[in-house]
C-alpha cells in the first residue's frame, strides 16, 4: 500500500491536521513526522514550538491510536546553518535520507504549502500539495496564550477533545510561553529556533 508521509509542525495537533490525516488514511498508510529541533541531546522548544515531540506524539496517538505511525525522523540537529543552502548542503540530503529511512519505494509526501511543495519536489520526495485548511496551529497557539493571560478564547473548539485534555495537563507550558518572545527566525521559508542556528 502507498505510504503518505505527513511532514508538519503539529504544535499543537488541530482539527485541521486531523482532517488532513483522515483524508490521507482513505487511500494510504500514514506516517506522521512532527518536525523536531535538537541541540545536542536536548529538544529546543519555544513560543512557536511549545510542545515537545513526545507530547505531540501523545496527541496524535490519542486521536488515531495505532492506525497511523508517528516517526521522529524529521529532525534537524544543530547547528542548523549546515542544512543550507538547500540542495547544495550535504546535510540537507542527509535529512532526506533520514526522512525516508524505513519508508518503501511506494510513497509520497504531503504538504499544504505550495512553496514547501516546490522544495520537496527538488529533493525528489514525491510531494502532493493539498489545500490549506482554515484552522492554523499558529492561530490556535495565539488563542491559548491569550487564555493563559486570562482572556476568554475559543481555542478548545479548534482541537480534538482528547488533545484539549493533553494541553490542559501541560498548561504550565502554555503559561510559560504566553509571555515569552518569539525566538525563531525564518530561513528559506521555514521557521528555525535562533538557539541552535550556529551552536551545537
Amino acid at each position: 500500500m502507498t505510504v503518505a508521509v505527513y511532514l508538519a509542525h503539529l504544535n499543537p495537533l488541530t482539527n485541521a491536521h486531523v482532517q488532513i490525516i483522515e483524508e490521507l488514511k482513505k487511500e494510504s498508510e500514514v506516517v506522521v513526522m512532527p518536525v523536531v529541533f535538537m541541540c545536542g541531546t536536548t529538544e529546543i522548544n519555544s513560543r512557536s514550538f511549545p510542545f515537545d515531540f513526545q507530547t505531540r506524539k501523545e496527541m496524535i496517538i490519542s486521536v488515531f491510536g495505532d492506525s497511523v505511525q508517528v516517526s521522529p525522523n524529521y529532525t534537524f540537529y544543530s547547528p542548523f546553518w549546515r542544512y543550507f543552502p538547500p540542495l547544495l548542503s550535504p546535510y540537507s540530503w542527509k535529512l532526506r535520507s533520514q526522512i525516508l529511512s524505513g519508508i518503501g519505494r511506494d510513497y509520497y509526501t504531503y504538504t499544504g504549502d505550495k512553496i514547501e511543495g516546490i522544495m520537496l519536489k527538488a529533493y525528489r520526495l514525491n510531494p502532493r500539495v493539498g489545500t490549506r485548511k482554515e484552522i492554523s496551529a499558529s492561530s490556535v497557539k495565539n488563542k491559548m496564550y491569550e487564555a493563559a493571560q486570562g482572556k476568554n478564547t475559543d481555542w478548545k473548539n479548534d482541537v480534538p477533545e482528547q488533545v484539549v485534555k493533553i494541553i490542559e495537563a501541560n498548561w504550565h507550558i502554555v503559561e510559560r510561553y504566553s509571555t515569552a518572545e518569539d525566538t525563531t527566525t525564518r530561513i528559506a521559508g521555514m521557521k528555525f529556533p535562533k538557539v541552535g542556528i550556529k551552536q551545537k
